[in-house]
């Protein structure tokens, strides 16, 4: 976990169009608050650059105190359409004046303009039906449990795995975690998950090999039949770059599927709704998935999760037996609903492929600059992912990695903490409304923080 002093340093002072710090950081005027967080809260929550939010709107994060900071977080990939938009935030307003605040599984009117108007994204309207939830975790829940009992029922009790890929991160219920692909966030779990097999993921850094031979490979070495699969589930990029799939393994993958009528389920929690220059990244392989987890960007604000589904899988479950205390809940809803009509009115998925076609090279021209410790970029649209390594390495530096995230933050370009498999992956996700010129700013900032910092390692 990244940790960041809250002893405050005096830093240059700021002041652009789109930055301000004018104050030494964090602010010594917040520190009471992180204090009366660290006694009431688990220290878990904990490990972000210590600034405390006042309002965010559109592209920038602002204190009390008078800093503002263009904003690389998006929160954490979830203000696709930007921070406190005015079409969502008066569409709030109406229901909450209606006093409609929860309805459980009861039916409102803006319920079923969402679940249509995510029908309509998915890979065949006529064939596939949405199931609303709370949050990406309970997303690829369903997903797992859809995949495991639709082969239960049509196949019988053998074909039980459910297949997934190293470092991957789908979650933090039991079942997301069994899933995932870090061991480290899964030791609490004892004598659970023998049939959640996992298999390398074709980066093609941490793991150079990227063949799909190395996928049924690993399946053999462990004894598993193909036929006893009863689904595949990868992230539709991998968090922890991000990390992409091989167009041509994504196929195989796919066609593997297909043949031994295996489920195939894509995370797009942290992908959908434009963020890589597609609606959602699976479209960039090509491919049609059986089940699409949804999350995150699907509401730019408020807790809302869907699965997307083929409508015969997702019948299984017959009225009352599939059901999720706020998956439905008004507010979200409507949150949604608006967030959608923002992001095609305001054609933000080919804005995140614009943008993208001016960030990714300018990144790859930075990582060139410290190839050595900057070891791998990654990136599609609006989300980039540098890791950063050892000098002449591929062993994770989270130390320098939380440098770098430090000295951005002290010069007005908020990120998260660094995340990646050991704490080392600088991740770039604005929201999608970001201009070129304030995305230009933030990546000289980004470099000069490298500058600074690595310059000194380079020497």
């Amino acid at each position: 976990m990244a940790k960041y002093s809250l002893e405050p340093v005096k830093v240059p002072p700021v002041n652009t169009k789109y930055r301000r710090i004018v104050t030494s950081l964090p602010v010594p005027e917040s520190l009471p608050v992180f204090q009366q967080l660290t006694e009431s809260e688990p220290v878990s929550m904990m490990g972000q650059p210590p600034v405390v939010w006042d309002k965010a709107e559109g592209f920038q994060v602002y204190d009390k105190w008078g800093n503002m900071w263009i904003d690389w977080s998006s929160g954490v990939l979830i203000t696709n359409a930007g921070h406190g938009r005015k079409e969502i935030i008066e569409a709030l307003q109406k229901v909450i004046d209606r006093k409609l605040l929860a309805t459980y599984v009861f039916v409102h009117e803006k319920r079923a303009e969402l679940t249509k108007m995510l029908q309509s994204l998915s890979p065949d309207p006529k064939s596939y039906q949405v199931f609303l939830l709370s949050t990406g975790s309970e997303a690829t829940e369903n997903c797992i449990k859809l995949a495991k009992t639709y082969a239960l029922e049509k196949h019988g009790p053998k074909k039980k795995y459910l297949v997934s890929f190293t470092n991957a991160f789908h979650g933090r219920t039991m079942g997301a975690q069994l899933a995932g692909g870090n061991p480290r966030l899964k030791t609490w779990i004892v004598d659970e998950g023998k049939t959640f097999i996992q298999v390398p993921f074709p980066d093609g850094y941490k793991n150079e090999n990227i063949s799909f031979d190395l996928f049924t490979d690993t399946l053999k070495q462990q004894g598993i039949n193909p036929g006893d699969i009863a689904g595949v589930m990868t992230e539709s990029y991998q968090g922890v770059g991000p990390d992409f799939l091989p167009v041509e393994y994504a196929g195989k993958l796919e066609t593997f599927c297909r043949e031994n009528d295996i489920i195939t389920i894509f995370d797009e929690v942290q992908s959908g709704f434009g963020r890589t220059g597609k609606m959602f990244c699976y479209e960039h392989y090509g491919i049609r998935p059986d089940l699409i987890a949804c999350g995150k960007g699907i509401s730019s604000s408020l807790p809302l999760s869907a699965v997307i589904g083929r409508k015969d899988i997702m019948s299984l479950y017959g009225p009352g037996s599939m059901t999720s205390t706020h998956s439905g809940s008004p507010l979200p809803v409507v949150a949604a609903v608006e967030n959608l009509k923002i992001i095609i009115r305001e054609k933000l998925v080919d804005n995140a492929r614009k943008m993208g076609d001016i960030m990714i090279p300018e990144l790859k021209r930075i990582r060139d600059k410290y190839p050595d410790i900057l070891g791998c970029l990654q990136g599609k649209g609006l989300v980039a992912g540098i890791q950063v390594v050892k000098k002449g390495t591929k062993i994770p530096d989270s130390e320098t990695a939380v440098k770098i995230n430090e000295k951005c933050f002290q010069k007005g370009l908020l990120m998260f903490a660094p995340v990646g498999i050991a704490g080392e992956c600088l991740k770039i996700a604005p929201p999608l409304v970001i201009t070129e010129d304030a995305l230009k700013e933030s990546i000289a900032v980004f470099e000069e923080a490298c500058d600074e910092i690595l310059g000194k390692i380079y020497k």
